[in-house]
């Protein structure tokens, strides 16, 4: 109960002010409108493109840079290599449990997370892009070399009859026919080919849409730091949600097995009968049930938080903070969404798809415009030896040649069937349906933040409801016991009383993560960290005797369920 006490004083200390801001929001909100008021011209809104450039940059300046390094302390929990794949039993067995605040979480999963990791890839990949679209812009040189050198060695045999006389034998008069010819000779060739676009329509759109690109992908990795470190608070506040719902079935089994001793030890003194030892046993196994369930959460929440964090594979994290309210939300519900209309990526995204679509619509339409270069083809070639001889081969033979032609090449394809102009259209298209895509983001967008402020609302006033719950609660089961006791009631008050206590402190614990939850999920969806702590806890020095913490808890064995008693209705 000490830790619940101490959320009940951080509520006291900490939520008049915000209780104060929810019901001058509802009094706005539900004011009526003057006679005199009438609605907003829509058409007077300003342009998305105006606001933001028709090619808006990212700006990673509106939010924290992630982190790179770990500190010493946490440097043993680095991820391990994105291959590796264990594959004995040993390599995964938890070795430590290690204890970490919501800081050290955010640290952790922004240099060890692998979805971060691959989106800053994509960024370097589409800056990759924009330099290979930038070439375009220089010229291009070949080289080619056949043979440097190359020997060529053969002989070739035709029928004599087909052969013409080579020459004439001085003594007899008759013609000469060499049917073999021979073949030695070195040679070697090279070219060098420049080319130079002077004009090429398509060059320009096609850098514009992959700068785009480059700008899509920088926002894209925003975008996931945002979300990561929304779902790193999440991920923590469910395991301290976990941590109170094992807490609160631990209690409430101690309270159940005080009542139960009580329960016997009145029994055995005949004055209580068998029916309130059976309550009370009953309520025991409800709120064994509830710390079981406590239990398999936490092991969950932990395990999830860990794979959220990349760690070891002998690794497992707890928090080491307990549950309570983060602050106090600052900025009213419209300033929240025209920050979020500012901040919000996704708007800018859209923005650079109507771009892409634009600059690829123009470069559609250059297939069907003339293209001019100038190119300069040099080549040069040396043989060294001879050919087709049909004598010796004399190898000081040798003979070379150098050529270089320079000038211009045009190219125009004039007709194509209408394709270009089609392709030109489908962009357009595209564009417009971008447009369509940014009304909707936004509309969601302002979805979110409404969903996420009211949410607030709603967990800031059940805070307010569910801890004076648990107050009463826990003095009705303190009466409840003294009456019991004293024999003025029976067992099923104090198992009812103990029941309301127990589901209020779940309700209480399921108030605080969603506020806490809430805050984090309008600092991701508004870009904004307006947040205003909560005043220190003022606890006692000292901490309040209770009967219930002296009775321990016997842990309960992982049983076969075939071996579960099967319970048989009797009629």
């Amino acid at each position: 109960m000490l830790r619940t006490a101490a959320h009940i004083f951080l509520v006291a200390g900490c939520m008049p002010v915000l209780a104060a801001s929810p019901a001058l929001a509802q009094s706005v909100e539900g004011a009526s409108p003057s006679p005199e008021s009438s609605l907003m011209d829509q058409s007077t809104l300003p342009n998305a493109i105006e606001l933001k450039g028709s090619r808006p940059k990212a700006d990673s300046s509106v939010m924290a840079p992630a982190a790179t390094t770990l500190p010493e302390d946490l440097d043993a929990f680095k991820s391990p290599d994105s291959l590796a794949l264990p594959d004995l039993p040993s390599q995964v067995t938890i070795r430590e449990l290690r204890p970490l605040t919501l800081a050290e979480v955010e640290q952790l999963v922004e240099v060890n997370n692998p979805s971060l990791k691959a989106a800053s890839s994509q960024v370097e990949q589409a800056k990759s892009a924009v330099l290979a679209a930038i070439s375009a812009w220089y010229p291009t040189v070949n080289l080619t070399a056949n043979g440097l050198p190359q020997y060529l060695e053969g002989e070739q045999y035709r029928n004599p009859a087909f052969i013409g006389a080579n020459s004439v034998n001085p003594e007899t008069g008759d013609p000469i026919r060499q049917p073999n010819t021979y073949t030695s000779r070195w040679s070697a060739n090279f070219s060098v080919q420049a080319q130079w676009n002077l004009i090429d329509p398509a060059r320009v759109p096609q850098i514009s849409a992959a700068r785009d690109n480059f700008e899509k992908a920088s926002d894209a990795y925003l975008i996931a730091l945002r979300e990561l470190r929304l779902q790193s608070s999440t991920s923590y506040f469910q395991l301290q949600r976990q941590d109170e719902q094992v807490r609160i079935g631990q209690e409430s089994v101690r309270a159940s097995l005080l009542s139960l001793r009580d329960a016997r030890a009145r029994y055995q003194a005949g004055v209580a009968t068998k029916l309130e030892v059976l309550e009370a046993q009953t309520q025991l196994s409800r709120d064994r049930q509830v710390l079981t369930d406590g239990l398999g959460g936490q092991a969950r929440a932990r395990r999830s938080l860990a794979a959220l964090l990349d760690l070891p594979q002998d690794v497992t994290p707890t928090a080491a903070n307990p549950s309570r309210v983060l602050g106090i939300w600052q900025p009213s519900l419209q300033e929240s969404i025209i920050a979020a209309y500012a901040f919000r990526e996704e708007l800018d995204q859209f923005i650079l798809d109507i771009s892409i679509n634009n600059s690829n619509a123009n470069a559609a339409l250059a297939a069907v415009q003339p293209v001019l270069s100038i190119f300069n083809n040099f080549s040069t070639s040396k043989n060294q030896g001879q050919a087709n001889r049909t004598g010796s081969i004399d190898m000081a033979d040798y003979n070379w040649n150098v050529s270089n032609a320079i000038g211009l090449n045009a190219s125009w394809a004039i007709f194509d069937g209408g394709r270009a102009r089609a392709q030109y259209r489908q962009n357009k298209q595209r564009a417009e349906e971008s447009k369509f895509n940014f009304a909707s983001e936004r509309d969601r967008i302002r979805s979110e933040v409404e969903e996420s402020f009211y949410n607030l609302r709603e967990a800031s006033q059940n805070i307010h409801t569910t801890s004076t719950e648990v107050l009463s609660s826990t003095e009705s089961l303190r009466l409840a016991r003294l009456r019991f006791q004293a024999g003025v009631t029976t067992q099923r008050e104090v198992v009812d009383t103990q029941r309301d206590l127990t589901n209020a402190e779940v309700r209480y614990a399921n108030a605080i993560t969603d506020y806490n939850i809430s805050i984090a999920e309008l600092r991701r969806r508004t870009g904004l960290d307006q947040v205003l702590s909560c005043s220190a806890l003022n606890l006692p020095a000292r901490k309040p005797n209770q009967i219930d913490l002296d009775i321990p808890i016997e842990p309960q064995p992982n049983r076969p369920a075939c071996e579960a008693p099967v319970p048989v209705l009797q009629g």
